[in-house]
């Protein structure tokens, strides 16, 4: 036994590998699995909690498709991969949650999460998460959050990074307070892209403390009858680069105001930049509501280029923001907006006059893919020529 293995992961080591043999794998089979380990009914390892136990660093997770119920687990080894095979894995809470804060928690460096699906986590103090982040670095790939008290929540790790791909983050609960679809606390780094946030309850479909920022090519669209608040929000502002977004408001929304940026106050010593290019910005409630809302803010910068703003025949914009080649439409600038398609008509106008919107944080925040629904993104041709999200078929 290696002098840094204890007795009790060894024994728990041990137990598996015999576990395993007892399946009828070899010893030359065995020592291959110590790199990936297999997960499911039919496997040695049954449950994601007993993997959890068993991983050490670096291991390749592969979970058998298929609902695993109470299979809560807290993940502390660095460069994890989990990944789901020969379908989804629906994990569902079924009461149960890890450390009372989710169905998995995360504090490992480097770790990578894909095709699973997380359901009904519910907690005493109303924060139940399908994950909770609390230091650490987090991918997510092709996954999905549903009836959560929160879909995924971090802590406030000022280190930790959290960068989220084609996932889905659906219904929350009804409850009192406000529970939100994605909460990130004031950690270093938010990315997410081809993602789709619906279905709001009270709380917000993106909210967001970090200190950077890049929400590219996702649909945040409250749907008929969700009661989100905002549908993005940085409550301490940051440095955010936000292009190629569908964001609409429903018109059953516990807040008039779609995006808003430092309503909070502003976080001490960091650079506060808001830049929102080719967005589509929709506005369903009756009344009209406040496309954008930036609290006052000396030194910092507000950037707005290419966006397209419908529903409300007003902008209340600020003299003191940089504003390029943004336009408010009508419904009929659409092929078809009842029925959400927010491309521009062919023979519109406006097509063909998007402008460059330059560089941020060292990037082009020229648009070069778009979303795709369900939640996915297709590359464009070449850079956007049209105002707004949605460029192509």
């Amino acid at each position: 036994m290696p002098a840094e293995m204890n007795d009790f992961s060894y024994r728990v080591r041990r137990r598996t590998l015999l576990s395993m043999a007892g399946l009828g794998l070899g010893l030359d089979s065995v020592a291959a699995e110590t790199r990936t380990l297999r997960v499911g009914p039919a496997q040695a390892v049954k449950t994601l909690a007993e993997a959890a136990r068993v991983a050490r660093d670096g291991t390749r997770i592969e979970v058998d498709a298929g609902d695993y119920i109470a299979d809560v687990a807290t993940w502390r080894q660095n460069d994890l991969s989990l990944r789901a095979v020969g379908g989804r894995v629906r994990l569902i809470a079924g009461g149960t949650s890890s450390q009372g804060k989710g169905i998995f928690v995360t504090a490992g460096e480097r770790m990578r999460i894909e095709g699973f699906d997380f359901f009904g986590c519910r907690v005493p103090d109303g924060n139940g998460a399908g994950i909770r982040l609390e230091q650490g670095s987090l991918s997510l790939y092709d996954c999905a959050f549903k009836d959560n008290e929160n879909g995924l929540l971090s802590g406030n790790d000022g280190k930790a990074r959290l960068e989220i791909e084609n996932c889905d983050f659906g219904t929350i609960v009804r409850q009192q307070g406000q529970t939100h679809n994605l909460y990130v606390g004031r950690i270093a780094y938010l990315k997410v892209t081809g993602s789709y946030f619906h279905d709001g309850r009270m709380g917000h479909l993106l909210k967001s403390r970090a200190a950077v920022n890049h929400i590219f090519y996702n649909r945040l669209t409250d749907e008929i009858g969700g009661e989100s608040s905002y549908e993005l929000e940085f409550p301490n502002g940051g440095q955010c680069l936000v292009v190629g977004n569908l964001i609409q408001q429903s018109s059953t929304t516990q807040n008039p105001c779609i995006v808003s940026f430092g309503a909070e106050g502003y976080a001490a010593g960091s650079p506060q930049e808001l830049h929102m290019v080719n967005n589509t910005i929709v506005d369903l409630l009756p009344r009209g509501g406040t496309y954008l809302r930036v609290a006052p803010m000396p030194g910092g910068r507000v950037h707005l280029v290419n966006n397209l703003l419908a529903g409300n025949p007003y902008f209340a914009a600020s003299s003191e923001w940089e504003q390029q080649g943004n336009h408010v439409v009508d419904w009929d600038a659409f092929v078809l907006a009842v029925r959400g398609d927010y491309r521009l008509r062919p023979n519109s106008p406006l097509r063909g006059k998007a402008v460059d919107p330059g560089e941020a944080d060292g990037l082009s925040l020229r648009q070069v893919r778009q979303y795709r629904h369900p939640h996915t993104t297709v590359a464009l041709a070449g850079p956007a020529t049209d105002p707004g999200a949605i460029q192509q078929a």
